[in-house]
Formats: C-alpha cells, structure tokens, sequence
C-alpha cells in the first residue's frame, strides 16, 4: 500500500508544513492505514474512521503539542495515533509490549490526558483551560466528545462549570448518530432534530458567521449572524443555554469547510467555551460488505480486500450468552423480571433479551450512575431488575450501588461482566475491583461462579433472592464447554462445594480459576501429592462451614481469586484468624491480583504475569508441601 502523501507526515510539525491542498490526500491514506492496522490487531475501527478528516483538520491547524487535543473514551484515536510520531509501532496496536488502544499519557506527549472510559474529556479539558489560564499562557484546549459519551452526566456537569467560568476551552461534538448501540434518550432525538431542521451550512457562510464573531465583539447589525452560528432561528440550542457559543452542524468530513472553521477558533479572542458540532459517519469507508447496527465499534482480525472476519470458532458458549440465555428463561416464568444495560447491550448479551421481551429491557445509555438508581426505583416497585454493567464500568455507578441500593436493602442484581483480566482492553477495562467494591457492603450477597453451567445456576440464584441487593461476576470469552443443564437447582447461599478430595493442602478457589486449580492439582498428583480444590461459588457471605472443614482437615490451605488484594480472600483471612483456625500453625496463602496495573495481552498471558495460572499455583502449593517446583514443571 502507498501512502506518498502520509510519509510526508510522521508528525504534526511535517503535517502543517504541506500545502492546505494535501490534507484530503493525507486523510485518504490515513483511512487506508487504519483500515489495514486494525485487519492486522483487532480493535476499535468505527469510530477511528468516522474522524479521520477531523483528525488531520485539527493536527493541521492547531499547534499539538502546545495546543491540547483531547479524545474523548479513546476509541477513535488511531488516526491520531499514526499522525503523531507512533506511525512506525501503530501495528503493535494492543499487542504485548505495544501501544494501547486508548490515549496514555506516559506513551506519547500528544496525549495530554489518558481516557478509556466515557464523559471524561470536557472536565480534563475545563482543567487544562484553567492551569494555563493561571500559568499565563495563551494554547489551545480542544475536547472531542461523542454524541454517545454526552449521555453520561458528568458531560452536563463539566458543560455548566466551564460555561460560568471565561477561560477559553473548545468542545468538538462528534456528532455520528451512533454510539456503541443506537444513541438513547432524548439528547440523540434533539441533535437529530438541530440537523434535520435545515441543510449544512455552506463554507462561505459559515465563514462569514464565524468571522462576524471573532475577533471583535458582534455588533447589533450582526445579532442576526449570531443567532445563525449558535444554531438557532428564534430559539436557543441547550450548549448556549450552558454558556457555549454554539457553531454548527457542520459536515465533518468536509475538509473545506472544518479547516476555515478551525482556523477562525484558533484565532479568535472571544474568552469563554465554545462548542463546535460536527456531524460524521461512524465506520466511514469500512472494507466490510454488509451492514452493522453499531458500525463496527470493535472488530477481531480481518482480510482487508473481502472483509472477512478472522475469529477462532469456538465450541464453547460464551459467559456473555450463558447469562443472556439463563436471564431469558428466568424471565420467561417470570413476568417481574426486567433488564437494565448502560449503553452496552450486546456486550452484556441484553440484546438477546430485549429481542425477547423488548418491554422489559432498558438501555439508560452511558449513565451508570442514573441506570443503577433506576433499577432501584424499579426495584421499590416489585420488579426484579438484573443490572447489567461491565466489571470496570459498575465503578462509575459506584456511589449509588452504596447509597441508592445497599442502603435500602433492594434487591437489585448486578450481573458483572468482564470481570477479572480482559486481554488486549488492558488496565482501563480490567474488572479488577469489583470484589473488593462489593464484598464490604453490609448485605450484599455476591457470587462468583466457576464455569458457563455454574453461572446459569447463579443468575438463577439472584432471580430467587427479594431480600436484599445481590452480583454475580463472570469474565469475558468462553467457557469451558461444560454443558448447561435443562433443570436448575439455586445455590444455597453462602454455600460453596469440594469438587476434588486430597490431603495435606487445600486450594480454595473463586470463580473461573478453579479450572487452573484442577490442572495444579493434576500436576501435583503426577508428582505425588493428593489436594482437595474447593469451589467457593460465593465472596460473600463466605461459608464458614467449609473454610473450617479445610483447615481442620489439612495442613495448608491456598486461596486464589481474579481480583485485587482487599476481596474475597482478606474476607477468608479476617474469618480465619478472627476464629483462631490458624493459630495451630496452619501455613496459608493468598493469590490475588498484583498492586499493579497489567498491561494489554492476552487473557491466559496475564492471568500469568499476574500469578494466578495453573503454573503459580503449583509453584505456590509445592512451597507449601516442601517438594521441588522446576522439577515438578520439567516432569509436566
């Protein structure tokens, strides 16, 4: 692929050093180059390819790095990417030991604020005006933001800050109609409404309102111009009404018209936000030959000429579909049953449910804070909502998980997805906490099941308990292609089971680790020594009665969890020794996550780096049992 235009351009200096008339080819080669990273990686291509003329536009009229661009999630940052000097590693995007698939701060200084979650990006930004306001310099912020993350409050809340405050700051709406999933709520209809209500604006008149603005003050002559560049005839846009000069829409794909405009708000001294919306086609020039309801917002591997998708077939469920297919039959014999997502649901599988049952499915958008309470309120009415959030995203909703629902005792269920490590996402998606989180509300019953058939029974389970706030967790991929029975019995809560007899050692495990605790227990007895492994099946409440049997009836126990240091094992440790079933020198051992964050990889490297595979445990229980690791590993 040549590219004769883009070599020119490594990095922004070299970019605004060609002629205003290269850029269109400059963004025709970088659409091209996205597309052939991503075939390569994997990854998030939709949004990429929807800025890629805003992209250059903004490196080509703005001086970055002294004028700050910020991304909004990060998803749409590989063309930003290869412009900015990472052109030479863009295909170690989310590989081991590459770049990420999100801005970082410490991989570029063309990353002023790293982002991986939504909504963050007008606050950082509002805080970078601010500094450079109170250091007495004169750059450049600029936030872009989708139409999907300014669903979430925090968005609304940085809006009416920065628009009671005079320090200058640029908000670009990246306007595509389409988040992950169909914008939801009423700030999609209402930019709907702002496009549909006339055409684009021509460049020579966009100009001439621009200009009527900056830099000097408008005239009344001109509050006709005014009210055309803040987007309205005889009404007001809801950015004025928070204290943005409102510009647009505008085409985003037009280079004519976003290279004046930018031009204009980087000259201009009005003091104040401003916000400029643009509208773009999320996926714009996909190699794909059919149609995408979310636009192919991740994709794995792929052949850049046909499209196919390069995806290992498994013959495994998903842990995704086991819930959705569980959550399914439950509400199928159960009319109170209703589904809450927070933009994400064909991620938690809520898809599939509100095929089903599309009354009593409910996507609140990115607005985990409101979509935890509104299940709460569903809650108070008698209906049993599963609230379906990503492990890393429930963080987000955190306060109201401890306000609005473990206070009141509701019983809402938080179905906890991507739970533990999450390959190529790496540190920002990992579900890490979740446990820790949860396990020190007072009441809240949390399970963690160990396998696809395992998570059926929980999510059952849940549907059972109307006496309190209840989470089941589970991680991404596959299961372990155990077969889902027809018929299921709920757990007995806080009960878990010994699934393998042995002495000396036991290992208890939570979650899917446990079929890392068989395969140590299988190597161990080729080496001679028999274990008990345990499943706990639920963090909290812990079940004493099993804990004890374990150090009663062994030497040494070990105790593994896919989560930080502060979860279910420092719950087992407080139960241990608050009742003296270690003081007869019992030797024990906790295998959690490390005090650190883990890197993009793959799932099975780092559960790995982190310590916690079949090949640490083994390393762990031979310490424990007094025989010799590298010779048991050499003999496997």
């Amino acid at each position: 692929m040549k590219t004769p235009y883009l070599d020119k351009a490594p990095t922004p200096d070299l970019l605004r050093a060609m002629p205003e008339s290269s850029m269109k080819a400059v963004a025709d080669e970088l659409r091209a180059e996205t597309i052939d990273t991503v075939s390569r990686t994997g990854g998030h291509l939709g949004a990429g390819l929807g800025v890629v003329e805003l992209t250059v536009a903004l490196h080509y009229v703005f001086n970055t790095p002294q004028d700050k661009i910020i991304w909004d999630v990060g998803h749409q940052a590989y063309p930003h990417k290869i412009l900015t000097g990472r052109r030479d590693r863009i295909r170690t995007l989310r590989q081991p030991g590459g770049l990420s698939g999100f801005t970082k701060r410490d991989e570029s200084e063309y990353d002023p604020f790293g982002a991986a979650h939504s909504s963050t990006s007008i606050s950082a930004g509002l805080g970078m005006a601010v500094g450079r306001d109170l250091k007495g310099q004169s750059n450049n912020v600029i936030s872009v933001i989708g139409d999907g993350s300014m669903s979430a409050g925090m968005a609304y809340e940085a809006m009416n800050n920065a628009g009671a405050m005079n320090s200058k700051m640029i908000v670009i709406l990246n306007d595509n109609d389409m988040s992950i999933a169909p914008a939801v709520g009423a700030l999609s209809s209402y930019l709907g409404q702002l496009i549909s209500s006339r055409p684009f604006h021509s460049i020579r008149e966009l100009a001439k309102q621009v200009a009527s603005r900056f830099p000097a003050e408008i005239e009344r002559t001109a509050k006709r111009a005014e009210e055309m560049a803040r987007g309205f005839v005889g009404g007001s846009t809801i950015f004025s009404q928070l204290g943005f000069f409102y510009i647009g829409p505008v085409d985003g794909h037009d280079l004519d018209q976003l290279l004046p405009i930018l031009k204009n708000l980087r000259d201009g001294d009005q003091g104040g936000p401003i916000l400029l919306h643009v509208v773009t086609e999320k996926g714009r020039g996909h190699p794909f030959g059919k149609e995408s309801g979310e636009k192919y917002h991740a994709v794995p591997k792929f052949d850049v000429i046909t499209g196919e998708e390069k995806k290992p077939v498994s013959n495994a469920v998903s842990y995704t579909g086991a819930f959705a297919q569980q959550l399914i039959r439950e509400a199928e014999a159960d009319d109170k049953i209703v589904a809450v997502t927070a933009a994400m649901p064909s991620g938690t599988g809520i898809n599939k449910f509100a095929e089903r049952f599309p009354d009593r499915s409910f996507d609140v958008g990115i607005a985990e804070q409101h979509g935890v309470t509104f299940a709460a309120g569903l809650a108070t009415e008698g209906f049993k909502p599963f609230c379906a959030i990503y492990s890393t995203f429930l963080q987000r909703g955190y306060d109201q998980v401890v306000h609005d629902v473990a206070l009141q005792n509701l019983p809402v269920r938080f179905a906890i997805d991507r739970a533990g490590v999450v390959g190529a996402d790496g540190a920002t998606h990992a579900g890490a906490y979740d446990l820790t989180y949860l396990c020190c509300l007072p009441g809240m019953v949390v399970m963690a099941p160990s396998d696809e058939a395992e998570l059926s029974i929980a999510v059952a389970t849940a549907a059972q308990i109307d006496d309190a706030p209840s989470a089941f967790r589970y991680p991404r991929g596959e299961g372990v292609g155990v077969p889902i029975p027809e018929q299921i019995t709920p757990y007995e809560i806080g009960k878990g089971r010994i699934v393998r007899g042995g002495e000396r050692l036991a290992i208890l495990s939570l979650g899917t680790r446990l079929a890392d605790a068989l395969k140590a227990a299988d190597t161990l007895e080729d080496a001679g020594a028999m274990i008990t492994v345990a499943d706990a099946r639920f963090a909290k409440p812990i079940d004493a009665d099993l804990i004890t049997r374990l150090l009663r009836d062994h030497d040494s126990l070990m105790v593994v969890e896919e989560g930080s240091a502060g979860g279910f094992a420092a719950h087992v440790m407080q139960f241990i020794h608050n009742h003296g079933l270690a003081d007869q020198g019992k030797a024990i051992r906790v295998l959690t996550l490390p005090d650190r964050m883990i890197d993009h990889n793959s799932q099975d490297a780092q559960l790995a780096e982190a310590g916690l595979d079949a090949a640490a445990m083994v390393s762990t229980a031979a310490g424990l049992l007094g025989l010799d690791a590298a010779k048991i590993s050499a003999a496997r």
